[in-house]
């Protein structure tokens, strides 16, 4: 677990941050007044089902889609200014989920790795670059052998570490990992699982990691930010939620991952999402997840709660934990 600064700068401040997209139906909000803080040398994992936000939320980190409100600050600097983003897209990089799509198919794979370094005005001459992304290739375990290919000649696993190596050619601070092992195969997904959290040590790197598999961000994350509808709902050191999720979504969510223990998953209670998500054009009053929940009461219906500190370095978004310290029949708080 990464110990926090208590008088430094978060190397990456996100607040209120919100995307929206046009539609038929109205404005689409796919991000929704997102707030966190990501340390230097920390892996936060962002996690929730396929159309939560995760992805938008980190792209519109990098420039890839447009903010409609917020703040976005790397290392002090304030990222919605189109210079201060300019000048920090060097340190803030990208590896995409689709190890097929993000490799230009007619480019050799040491083209695309040097890429960067040419773009950026770093490349040297042609022997200078040829040895940098010899080097590259070997820090992601390549043959650089191999750097005269094309992206057709490699494995899922392969062109995954390709576009790591493109990601690193800068020597990034920060690495937002849009769900870097998804369409890899499970033996392969351990493999560059394995390598991100070796480059993380070994260079210093602080990741915003993205994934829907809960397994994969428990393995390599220290704290765990749950999405639901464009809003995170909870935020927490990963062992701490999982031993224990304060949000009824969280706690969903968690019911579903496989437990190793055959007798301790036979018997393990699974808490099924009934109801249907709510329409992101629609105008939400009080908890969006509140029709899928089965703890929602009264107040959940007209009052959307905050995300807020309800324990040490925990936050959810939920009015539960209030409820239960407050007893329904003298008003008196539980425990005094």
């Amino acid at each position: 677990m990464t110990t926090r600064p208590t008088d430094a700068v978060p190397l990456l401040r996100v607040r209120g941050l919100a995307v929206r997209f046009p539609s038929a139906q109205g404005p689409v909000k796919a991000v929704d007044g997102v707030s966190f803080d990501l340390w230097r040398g920390e892996t936060l994992g962002l996690v929730g089902e396929s159309g939560s936000g995760k992805s938008t939320t980190a792209r519109a980190i990098v420039g890839l889609v447009p903010v409609a409100d917020g703040e976005l600050w790397f290392d002090g600097q304030d990222l919605r200014d189109r210079h201060v983003l300019r000048r920090a897209r060097p340190r803030l990089q990208m590896v995409f989920q689709d190890p097929y799509a993000s490799l230009n198919p007619r480019m050799t794979a040491g083209g695309i790795v040097g890429e960067p370094l040419v773009v950026h005005g770093r490349a040297g001459d042609r022997n200078d670059l040829d040895a940098r992304v010899c080097a590259l290739f070997e820090t992601v375990g390549l043959d650089p052998g191999m750097r005269r290919r094309y992206p057709h000649e490699f494995s899922g696993g392969q062109r995954q570490r390709i576009g790591l190596a493109r990601a690193l050619a800068l020597e990034p601070d920060l690495l937002l990992l849009d769900e870097p092992v998804s369409a890899l195969d499970v033996s392969v997904q351990a493999q560059v699982l394995n390598l991100l959290e070796d480059l993380r040590r070994r260079l210093g790197l602080t990741y915003l990691f993205i994934a829907h598999n809960l397994g994969v961000v428990r393995h390599v994350s220290d704290r765990i930010a749950v999405m639901y509808l464009g809003r995170l709902v909870e935020v927490a050191p990963r062992d701490a939620l999982f031993d224990r999720p304060i949000h009824p979504y969280t706690e969903a969510l968690l019911s579903a991952v496989p437990v190793p223990d055959p007798e301790a998953e036979r018997h393990r209670e699974r808490i099924p999402l009934d109801g249907e998500i709510p329409s992101p054009t629609a105008v939400i009053v009080g908890c969006p997840f509140r029709s899928r929940c089965r703890q929602a009461f009264d107040r959940c219906a007209v009052e959307a709660p905050a995300l807020v500190e309800h324990e040490p370095e925990r936050f959810a978004a939920c009015h539960l934990p209030e409820r239960d310290r407050v007893s329904p029949s003298t008003g008196e708080s539980r425990g005094a």
